[in-house]
């Protein structure tokens, strides 16, 4: 009796796992793009919108894209063009005469003939539109709220207090990293408790005591803070701090080097990477801040940054979206641009040369 060799369905069903690999590595990527998708959603909205014209932005059923009304000039007169159905098929058509019932149009291609009879209520026609991205809204935007000024305002806190929290911060976190002192361990959770502090709890008392000494309206209480460290950043550096090697420490030590000499030679250089990633996210934090400049610089507008300009600037041009995303697009120009060459400078930072952490 010749025997029958059933298949092994079970087996035979299973993917190899090359095929396995690639499956995943397409559905990977496909989970990557939708959340990348998702994620530049709002940018997308808010460049499209910079482009559109005023009569596009508060036109109910205006198309998603840039665009303009469609018109056609006849007998020395504009004439909106609509999208008429004929026969099955949608014409381009300028509305001459208007009527509740029945219109006549005229046929952009061919102005010479006689104006065309249309039966049908006008109004249930969609209106032709043309791709017409509007670039001058950068510099309508730019000229209605003085760009220079706020940008320059905004640099100035940014950079300035960018130097005071890093070079604060560094030595704190040098000398929680390296000095042995009495109640250091207290003292650092003394100072990590001040980041789960609510900036709520601190404000009333904070803004007191500048107004008591006549800093409000002023600078001083953004910037002046800043110099006195801050416990997020302690944190950062101080852990990073304690990677390197103590011996490169005593090195320095031998040929003659004091606390300072070690701070800015040795732990410095080796630490190029978590300076940057700190000077990124206070460099950040003062570009996006908005409550504390709203209410220590309240009352002198010269000393705007531009996030507190640009809300001055929504409340004034509140129903045009399109100046509005103008404007918050060209107040992240910089941002961008600084995020891009830093973010070279920061993978170059991470390899640490010369010594086996």
């Amino acid at each position: 009796m010749a025997s029958v060799t059933i298949p092994n369905r079970k087996s035979g069903s299973r993917l190899s796992p090359k095929a396995r690999q690639r499956l995943n590595i397409v559905l990977m990527t496909l989970f990557t793009a939708i959340v990348l998708f998702i994620f530049l959603l709002p940018l997308g909205y808010g460049i499209v919108t910079s482009l559109k014209t005023d009569t596009q932005v508060s036109t109910a059923g205006a198309p998603w894209y840039p665009a303009s009304p469609v018109t056609f000039e006849y007998e020395g007169r504009e004439y909106d063009v609509y999208e008429v159905p004929v026969d099955g098929r949608i014409e381009q058509w300028a509305l001459i005469n208007k009527g509740r019932e029945a219109s006549e149009f005229i046929d952009p291609d061919n102005p010479a003939a006689s104006l065309i009879p249309w039966d049908g209520r006008w109004r249930t026609l969609d209106q032709a539109w043309e791709w017409d991205p509007v670039w001058s809204n950068f510099i309508d935007a730019w000229n209605t709220i003085n760009f220079p000024r706020l940008l320059g305002n905004t640099v100035f806190y940014a950079v300035l207090s960018t130097i005071g929290a890093v070079s604060s911060a560094a030595l704190v976190a040098y000398g929680f990293a390296r000095y042995n002192i009495p109640g250091k361990g207290t003292l650092f959770l003394v100072v990590m408790a001040t980041i789960i502090l609510p900036p709520a709890v601190t404000l009333v008392p904070t803004y007191a005591f500048f107004n008591r000494i006549g800093w409000v309206g002023t600078w001083w209480p953004l910037i002046v803070p800043q110099f006195f460290a801050n416990g997020y950043n302690i944190f950062l550096l101080r852990q990073f701090f304690l990677g390197i090697p103590k011996a490169l420490d005593e090195a320095a030590m031998i040929d003659g080097a004091g606390h300072f000499r070690i701070f800015w030679s040795v732990i410095l250089p080796q630490a190029k990477a978590a300076l940057l990633a700190v000077t990124l996210f206070h460099f950040f934090f003062a570009w996006n801040d908005f409550f504390g400049p709203l209410i220590y610089l309240a009352g002198n507008p010269d000393l705007y940054p531009i996030t507190v300009g640009l809300n001055g600037f929504n409340g004034l041009y509140e129903g045009q979206d399109n100046l509005i995303q103008a404007a918050s697009l060209t107040a992240a120009v910089i941002p961008l641009i600084v995020f891009f060459f830093a973010q070279k400078a920061f993978i170059q930072g991470v390899v640490i040369t010369g010594v086996d952490k």
